[in-house]
């Protein structure tokens, strides 16, 4: 008798199947453990991420801190060795008990603000400059004098003239020396910079008075208000000196060339100072020092960008202070143009 077998073929089928079904689930199972660990392993760089993060800017904070940011050239010295800043004082070569007439006196003297005038000069104009650098020294501030016309000996015979710095680089603009030698780092020491022309009449301007306004009002960008009876060379309404304010932070015009209302946010209606003479923060001037480009010749333009650097809303943290004002003498520098009569370039007064 012949014996029937099963077919082998079906059960060949049947092991077959089982073992895909046995191998599709292992390979899902090993897709999820590597999700899984992907996501953890993510989740691990992400902290280790935001605590590195969390402890440079713990380091900028204080100012310290074992492992730098990013590479300053500083990086092989001991941290209690580092000397991050500068300042403008003078440090004589001879007898250090004359300190007292140059870096002590202005660190003694005034210890409310610290405060530094730049001004890119020429020796036709050392009348004025006097009278302004005299008003600054007067409260232990330091002057530092940009010299465009390349004449410095000049300057010699003022008895205050080897108490200022002076720079010398001729035919070049206040901005092309404030980007040069007013580092962030270098006048790091100064609470406030007036960067100012040469031709501005100071007789009813007080320097502290003008910074006691500036921190009452939490300014940290302005500029003294302009006589509009004396003044040659007015360009902005805003500029003109209020009576009846202490201070003004924008301006009304309901012409179609300004329309300058409570709505306005921005220049030259509100949050606005001219380049003629600014005054900075430290931390505001850290932030301009940084907008003003290589190649900036006479700053057109620059004073619509300056509310970048306002620490905050710039419809209240730049203004024009106007008890303290300033004549604008409108007296050509770098062989530019004369003005005999008031010009007035935007809008017209």
């Amino acid at each position: 008798m012949k014996m029937k077998y099963p077919p082998r073929r079906a059960a060949s089928l049947g092991c077959g199947s089982l073992a895909a079904v046995v191998a599709l689930l292992v390979v899902a199972s090993i897709q999820i453990q590597y999700h899984h660990l992907k996501v953890d392993l993510g989740r691990a760089d992400f902290d280790a991420a935001t605590e590195t993060q969390q402890q440079q800017q713990r380091q900028r904070r204080d100012g310290r801190g074992g492992r730098w940011s990013r590479k300053t050239g500083a990086e092989g010295l001991p941290r209690g060795i580092v000397q991050t800043s500068s300042d403008m004082y003078l440090r004589p070569l001879w007898d250090s008990s004359t300190r007292t007439t140059t870096s002590s006196a202005a660190e003694n003297k005034n210890d409310r603000y610290k405060a530094l005038l730049a001004m890119a000069v020429g020796i036709e104009q050392m009348q004025n400059v006097d009278t302004m650098a005299r008003k600054f020294l007067n409260e232990s501030y330091t002057v530092m004098l940009f010299h465009y016309d390349g004449n410095v000996d000049g300057w010699r015979g003022l008895e205050w003239s080897d108490k200022a710095i002076h720079i010398l680089a001729p035919n070049q603009t206040k901005w092309w020396f404030a980007k040069r030698f007013l580092h962030p780092s270098v006048v790091a020491i100064y609470d406030f910079i007036f960067l100012w022309d040469e031709d501005l009449g100071v007789e009813k301007f007080d320097p502290k008075r003008y910074l006691d306004i500036m921190v009452s009002e939490g300014l940290e960008i302005t500029q003294p208000a302009l006589d509009p009876d004396l003044s040659t060379d007015i360009h902005h309404r805003i500029t003109i000196r209020n009576k009846m304010t202490k201070v003004h932070r924008r301006v009304y015009d309901n012409r179609s060339s300004m329309n300058c209302s409570d709505d306005s946010k921005g220049p030259p209606c509100t949050g606005w100072v001219e380049g003629m003479a600014p005054v900075f923060s430290r931390a505001a001037w850290k932030c301009v020092w940084h907008l003003i480009q290589n190649d900036l010749i006479h700053g057109w333009g620059l004073d619509m960008k300056l509310g970048y650097c306002a620490q905050g809303d710039r419809a209240e943290k730049v203004g024009v202070i106007d008890s303290e004002y300033v004549v604008h003498q409108g007296i050509p520098s770098l062989g530019g143009p004369s003005h005999t009569s008031k010009v007035c370039l935007w809008p017209c007064l």
